[in-house]
């Protein structure tokens, strides 16, 4: 599938309903386990999603717009949204999340890209030169992990409770990816 920005915009835009469908109103339960040591808690992942929404992916765009090459992105920190997410409660994130990325959305709308521009790159700092393309689609499939990381973290809650039927059940043989 080739990238089409209008395609990575209906993606984004589904995220956060999908999210609130999803977790709104869940017990406690399904949502405060995480996989281990040094991994995201359904919270947490959220969070994440609003940090890196206002601090990665617009502020990168922007850099490649502006400076092309010439300046490499700022270094994402995985964890900074500890700190902001601090004492909010998942309705809370999720009211957030759905908010910020409105926001987002309208900002990247608003520059009204072009062919060209999409061929621009910039400089990741580990990564060397990337298309501002591939940013956005990187964007859209950000979500899908963290969406695939949710459904990983909420199964792995009954993973002592499916007995034999954890051979059929792929979600619970995907091992934690990071955060």
């Amino acid at each position: 599938m080739a990238h089409s920005l209008s395609d990575t915009i209906a993606l984004l835009e589904r995220t956060p309903s999908t999210l609130v469908a999803l977790l709104h109103g869940l017990p406690e339960s399904w949502t405060s386990g995480n996989e281990g040591e040094g991994t995201f808690t359904v919270p947490d992942v959220i969070g994440h999603l609003i940090y890196a929404d206002k601090e990665n992916w617009l502020p990168r765009v922007r850099r490649i717009l502006e400076d092309g090459e010439s300046k490499p992105f700022e270094a994402f920190d995985r964890w900074g949204h500890v700190g902001e997410c601090r004492g909010k409660s998942l309705p809370q994130l999720l009211e957030e999340f759905s908010r910020v990325r409105t926001v987002c959305l309208g900002q990247l709308t608003s520059l009204k890209l072009e062919t060209e521009q999409l061929d621009r790159r910039g400089k990741h700092p580990a990564l060397g030169p990337v298309k501002l393309s591939e940013l956005l689609a990187t964007w859209a499939a950000h979500d899908l992990t963290h969406l695939h990381q949710i459904s990983r973290i909420m199964a792995g809650s009954y993973r002592g409770q499916v007995g034999p039927f954890a051979a059929f059940l792929g979600v619970l043989k995907c091992d934690a990816h990071g955060g």
